[in-house]
């Protein structure tokens, strides 16, 4: 999984940018993905991508940095420092 959080100064043009899916995530190997908004902060947004492999996030994470570089001042992400990224390998799922 990809795990993403940062800041947007404007959560629906985020929003917007993020339906146009311009790195294209089903092809880019993304199974599945999650939105969440904090509860405190609705600025504050975390995105979780999961894939079938950890390969495929790294290289999903390289083309995202590219992205970021180029849109970073249009929606506010806070400059490529204010994005936080980690790749996390699930060891347990277990629903309730």
């Amino acid at each position: 999984m990809l795990v993403i959080q940062h800041r947007v100064a404007d959560y629906q043009a985020w929003k917007k940018a993020f339906d146009s899916d311009p790195i294209g995530r089903a092809r880019n190997g993304v199974t599945r993905h999650a939105i969440f908004r904090a509860a405190d902060d609705p600025g504050h947004v975390v995105v979780n991508l999961e894939f079938t492999s950890r390969e495929r996030a790294q290289d999903l994470l390289a083309a995202l940095r590219v992205l970021w570089r180029r849109v970073e001042a249009d929606l506010g992400l806070g400059g490529s420092e204010g994005v936080q990224v980690r790749i996390l390998d699930e060891v347990e799922h277990f629903d309730y």
